[in-house]
């Protein structure tokens, strides 16, 4: 489960980690069904996504090491590329609209369980 603390609302129920080089280059291209996925790097830097052979619109969320939002990304279109503006550790890909869902906004602060 990944919640908001700052706002105290869910993300989302369920996510799938991708630390390898491989799962981290597939993400969610050519899946059906958009499935939470989290991204983890070693360390901080400016991580571009792209959404080429990806289905539906998604939101991208980046967190620091502090599991801080640090950028958002709101319904990427299919196709697109995307590259944020302040380093991080930790991507979230979600479905599109899960990030106004949950209220998210940069600097609130993100819990796994």
């Amino acid at each position: 489960m990944i919640k908001n603390t700052t706002k105290k609302t869910v993300i989302a129920g369920e996510c799938k980690k991708r630390r390898n080089i491989l799962s981290k280059t597939f993400g969610l291209m050519l899946k059906n069904n958009i499935t939470p996925l989290l991204f983890v790097f070693r360390r901080e830097k400016i991580i571009p996504i792209h959404t080429l052979l990806v289905k539906k619109p998604i939101d991208l969320m980046y967190l620091d090491r502090q599991m801080k939002v640090v950028d958002i990304k709101k319904g990427l279109l299919p196709y697109r590329f995307y590259t944020p503006k302040a380093r991080a550790m930790y991507v979230l890909e979600l479905p599109a609209g899960y990030i106004s869902k949950s209220r998210t906004s940069v600097g609130d602060l993100v819990n796994f369980k």
